[in-house]
């Protein structure tokens, strides 16, 4: 395919052009054309963020690993994310190390943000299970002002860790975060609460939620019934439904705030049998949704969790009840019923 250059050309020109090109080669050819056909052209961060993505998605490893090195002489302004796809491109290929030399290198260019590479060379370090090296690189990295949150990160070491049944471990994590300086968040709580119970940890389970009675849950969140419900329905299927409706009740009076004549309005003897485990999981479903301060936020988190877990039935009655109460649901919650389906073959 020829290529017509124009007159004048610009980065994004040049992005265009070779984005247009089906052949990787072609587009580096392209690249490195154009500083000879116009002198006074410059690279700036897009275009070498285009290049290198277009090498990656081939995994033309050693054309991409030039061009961050062009980049890196050039000292042009470059944007977090073009590292991340470089050492996400470097572990597919099995190169950690030059994935791991990449980010201990990343001061010699032109970037102020590494918190997506930071975060991405983690998930990658903790799935090849080098977590000595993980922890090594955290407490090298994670206090620099490059690195903007440390919350973040430290979700993502437990999600890692708690995918590969190690709760144990995202505990710990769990319980450092004070002395990092920095505080669990909503997601902290969801993902150990799921490793935890994934792992039928119901006793470190239950004291976390209690942790999260006073830490998060102060002003009776409704977003925070994702985090309760994790734990009510791991003790329903392990027959333990009598103590998953003391603890939902403590939930509704402690977590959710809710008022005494709400609370006196929810009928949760149908669960005390335990017979129909699918039909106990619906009442404290509902339970936690008539309980907790409505608002789209706390109706969103439920819908896609709902979605999320293929309880397609359960998330339509619950975009009904939003409805009627005049929230209208968003775009998000579309997305998640959509994937539900497609998973199911429905879509």
């Amino acid at each position: 395919m020829s290529v017509v250059w124009p007159r004048l050309l610009t980065p994004n020109n040049l992005s265009q052009i070779i984005r247009k090109q089906k052949n990787p080669p072609t587009a580096l050819r392209i690249f490195n054309e154009a500083l000879e056909r116009y002198p006074s052209y410059q690279h700036n961060g897009p275009v070498y963020a285009t290049m290198i993505g277009i090498l990656a998605s081939s995994n033309r490893i050693m054309e991409m690993k030039e061009v961050i090195n062009q980049m890196k002489e050039d000292s042009c302004e470059c944007k977090d994310k073009v590292f991340a796809t470089a050492i996400q491109t470097y572990a597919r290929a099995g190169l950690l190390n030059e994935a791991v030399s990449l980010f201990k290198n990343l001061s010699q260019f032109n970037c102020v943000n590494w918190t997506l590479s930071f975060n991405t060379l983690l998930r990658v370090m903790v799935k090849e299970s080098k977590l000595e090296d993980v922890h090594q690189i955290f407490l090298e990295s994670c206090y620099g002002w490059e690195v903007k949150s440390r919350v973040q990160s430290l979700n993502l070491l437990m999600d890692v860790l708690c995918q590969r049944k190690r709760s144990d471990l995202a505990l710990q994590i769990f319980q450092e975060m004070d002395y990092q300086g920095c505080y669990p968040d909503r997601e902290s709580y969801r993902i150990l609460m799921k490793g935890l119970c994934d792992d039928e940890r119901l006793h470190e389970a239950q004291h976390l939620l209690y942790s999260m009675f006073w830490r998060i849950s102060q002003k009776g969140s409704g977003e925070d019934i994702v985090v309760y419900r994790i734990l009510l329905f791991a003790l329903c299927d392990k027959g333990k439904v009598q103590e998953a409706v003391e603890i939902l009740e403590k939930i509704l009076r402690k977590g959710l705030k809710a008022p005494k004549s709400c609370r006196h309005r929810i009928d949760l003897s149908p669960c005390n049998t335990g017979e129909d485990i699918g039909s106990t999981k619906c009442l404290i479903s509902e339970a936690l949704i008539r309980g907790s301060i409505p608002s789209l936020a706390s109706y969103n988190a439920m819908a896609i969790d709902l979605y999320n877990e293929g309880r397609i039935d359960e998330g339509n009655k619950l975009l009904d009840e939003m409805r009627s109460k005049g929230f209208w649901p968003s775009l998000v919650i579309y997305q998640a019923k959509l994937a539900a389906l497609c998973k199911e073959g429905m879509g």
